[in-house]
């Protein structure tokens, strides 16, 4: 296990309510982070975790295997930290390397993209009696800001397993995570565009009409409540308010990246990870406790065929915009309060198969804290020469989950209560106390 120096010094809008439009009462709820509760606040910590979707070849990243057959056609090159290696197209993030903590003994028994998916953000296997909620409707619960009027669990252009393994389960509706969607492809050489849907009225409802339907709205609402008080009645109601007032406030201005200068969005890169790095920080500076960036339309990481081609575009997407949020945070004394986490479903096959790609791969791979709560600058754990399997410091996806709920400073053992009355702990494994300062 690698240790360096380094190592001893040591959270709608979503998708808001739009009255002057149409939307479905369960869209409004799955969609709505605002919400009211009784967690205690854990003085404005945030997470970020950058979601890699198809599952990252940690061999062509955090891993390398240069002196072996199964360790492909990238170099690997010098970090911050003195004996700690990346892939030669991570070089931003190298430079920063005193603040990441690589964890390369990562095993699950889930090589399916959508079971695997469910089983880093929930920490259970897909199916049986209990909905668990996702790692991010839990933390933004814990860590939430009840006087914001920001959603309190954004997520920017999640991929195409997230839907299921984002969802609230049993906290119910009112914890469901905001979704900003991409605005369609950018044309050549513009950034990504992102957006929250029912943000506006539409089009043809102006400020007076959408003031009717306002009042229309609140007369038959206080009527309905009168008689009804039931639960879901009461949190559809709360959402539906704090979406209102958002609307009506400056708060969805931290939406609009055309506020910050070409050179900063440039810093970032282009593409919708970029862009969607840069929102986290504006998102964090205004309060939201928990913002997860997606990595990988369409297929993503999921490089069974021309691995080291679609890796190396990947990585550079990756290295830009992550390096950049670190920076940028770390500038206006955000970082020490931010743990960012790094993963995807699974790893790649340390095999090259006949296609120059790599295959699922659950049984050996790497996942990377940083920030706040994490004692940077070292690797925990190791895979063997091969990269087959892991020879030191394994670990599944309950100790991951309970290790970031810690450097969160939130307790892995806290409890919610589940259907039928179960206290579920938001994570049940151990936490590794070696990457925590």
């Amino acid at each position: 296990m690698f240790q360096s120096p380094a190592f001893n010094r040591r959270q709608t809008i979503a998708g808001a309510v739009s009255i002057g439009g149409t939307i479905g009462m369960s869209q409004l709820l799955q969609s709505i982070a605002a919400v009211a509760g009784e967690a205690t606040e854990n003085d404005q910590r945030h997470c970020v975790l950058l979601w890699m979707s198809g599952g990252p070849s940690q061999l062509d990243t955090f891993d390398m295997k240069p002196k072996h057959k199964n360790g492909g056609s990238f170099k690997e090159i010098a970090t911050a930290v003195p004996g700690l290696r990346f892939s030669e197209h991570l070089p931003q993030l190298a430079k920063q390397a005193d603040q990441l903590a690589i964890l390369r003994g990562m095993a699950t028994k889930e090589g399916d993209h959508q079971r695997g998916t469910t089983v880093m953000r929930t920490g259970h296997i897909a199916g049986g009696p209990v909905r668990y909620p996702a790692i991010g409707c839990s933390l933004s619960k814990s860590l939430r800001n009840t006087d914001s009027k920001l959603p309190h669990y954004v997520t920017v252009a999640p991929g195409p397993f997230a839907r299921g393994s984002q969802s609230p389960g049993f906290l119910g509706p009112k914890f469901a995570a905001t979704s900003v969607s991409v605005s369609g492809p950018p044309a050549a050489g513009n950034f990504a565009q992102l957006r929250v849907d029912h943000l506006q009225p539409h089009g043809f409802v102006d400020s007076e009409r959408f003031e009717r339907r306002l009042a229309l709205w609140e007369s038959m609402q206080a009527s309905y409540l009168k008689t009804r008080n039931a639960p879901n009645i009461i949190a559809q109601d709360t959402v539906y308010r704090s979406a209102i007032d958002m609307l009506g406030s400056d708060a969805k201005d931290a939406f609009d990246l055309s506020a910050e200068s070409d050179t900063v969005r440039e810093a970032y890169g282009r593409g919708t990870f970029g862009q969607g790095c840069l929102m986290a920080r504006r998102l964090i500076e205004r309060g939201v406790p928990l913002v997860e960036v997606t990595l990988g339309d369409g297929l993503g990481w999921d490089t069974h065929a021309n691995n080291f081609e679609l890796v190396q575009r990947l990585s550079e997407q990756l290295d830009a915009g992550w390096a950049t949020l670190m920076t940028e945070l770390s500038d206006r004394g955000l970082l020490e309060k931010t743990t960012i986490l790094w993963a995807g479903e699974f790893g790649r096959t340390p095999a090259i198969n006949s296609n120059g790609g790599r295959d699922h791969f659950p049984q050996a791979f790497s996942c990377v804290l940083a920030g706040g709560g994490v004692a940077g600058g070292q690797a925990f754990g190791a895979t063997s020469a091969d990269g087959m399997e892991v020879i030191d410091g394994k670990i599944d996806q309950q100790d991951l989950l309970a290790t970031l709920c810690k450097a969160l400073g939130v307790d892995p053992k806290s409890e919610n209560i589940a259907e039928g009355g179960r206290p579920i702990a938001i994570a049940e494994g151990n936490p590794i106390d070696q990457v925590l300062l």
